[in-house]
């Protein structure tokens, strides 16, 4: 199915995926178009054993992950007030955690980044993320465990897309990003960009450069993901500054951020694409025959007797 080939990774991945879900909707156009736009949030749920699905909720699509315990998590944007952003890309995420039977209810608030529902209002610890997937995942990873509803319990520390938090480095491995009248700033950042071209130049397969593509645009932990982050808190910096034009400022860096993720959108399948490139290794040539001695020249045949006559 396109939806499932589109995002499901390759061999390198030890741990099946979650299986799709099983409804009418799947082969249609419209529901494959909504799973790869929510593609970064289900690939790592389903990376842990988690059923998906996406759903419509009272303003705009969620995400349901089914639990083994028979609840289940709702994950998806504010429904009130309703976005105009895209399926997958809202200003925060909400997850709960819910059940509704006859014999018990349950509702757990597990992860709210959303932002306040009306000016001033308050915002909780999460907002600061904002709609960045990675943090809601360590949520969900945290939360699951203490529960003991994970499938798979030892995957976030070994999966390929999330990685445990790294200690912040110590004040003299801190880059020196900082110019003064007479010294440039070390532009550790970009240079390290400059390495990992250097390294899809001098790629000798296609393979390995489909994985240096992977560093790019892996929708969690890749370098776009990431660079959007970045506009994202710049931002939420520039408000700090309360100033008119520190308003307008955030607006250019969202919309950066927005343009920027929707890139990594356009291209989630070149890494596929690259690595499909790879020329395959050409059969085996058949023994050719042993050649034959040449064919001697015909014998020529004896004259004729003439008859005798009489």
């Amino acid at each position: 199915m396109a939806a499932d080939e589109d995002n499901t990774p390759d061999a390198r991945r030890a741990t099946p995926l979650a299986p799709l879900p099983d409804h009418r909707n799947v082969n249609t156009p419209w529901w494959q178009e909504l799973w790869r736009s929510h593609a970064h949030l289900t690939t790592p749920l389903r990376e842990r054993g988690l059923e998906c699905d996406i759903e419509f909720g009272l303003s705009a699509y969620i995400v349901r992950v089914s639990l083994p315990d028979d609840s289940y998590l709702i994950i998806g944007p504010p429904q009130e007030p309703s976005s105009e952003r895209p399926p997958g890309d809202p200003e925060g995420w909400i997850v709960t955690r819910e059940r509704i039977s006859d014999r018990s209810s349950l509702f757990e608030r597990i992860y709210d980044s959303a932002p306040p529902a009306y000016s001033g209002g308050p915002k909780q610890p999460e907002a600061r993320h904002a709609g960045s997937v990675q943090p809601l995942i360590e949520a969900i990873d945290h939360r699951l465990a203490q529960l003991d509803l994970l499938p798979h319990p030892d995957l976030p520390q070994e999966s390929p897309h999330l990685h445990p938090a790294q200690p912040p480095p110590q004040p003299s491995e801190t880059p020196d990003v900082h110019a003064t009248a007479d010294r440039a700033p070390d532009y550790v950042y970009g240079d390290a960009m400059l390495a990992l071209t250097d390294r899809l130049n001098g790629a000798e397969s296609h393979t390995d450069a489909a994985a240096l593509l992977h560093q790019v645009l892996d929708p969690i932990n890749g370098l776009l993901e990431r660079l959007g982050e970045f506009f994202v808190a710049a931002g939420e910096k520039a408000k700090e500054a309360e100033e008119d034009d520190g308003f307008d400022l955030s607006y250019d860096l969202a919309d950066a951020a927005a343009e920027i993720r929707n890139l990594g959108e356009v291209l989630h399948v070149a890494e596929d694409r690259m690595r499909a490139l790879t020329p395959l290794v050409p059969a085996p040539r058949p023994p050719s025959a042993p050649a034959r001695p040449p064919s001697l020249p015909p014998r020529a045949l004896p004259p004729a007797h003439p008859r005798h006559t009489r």
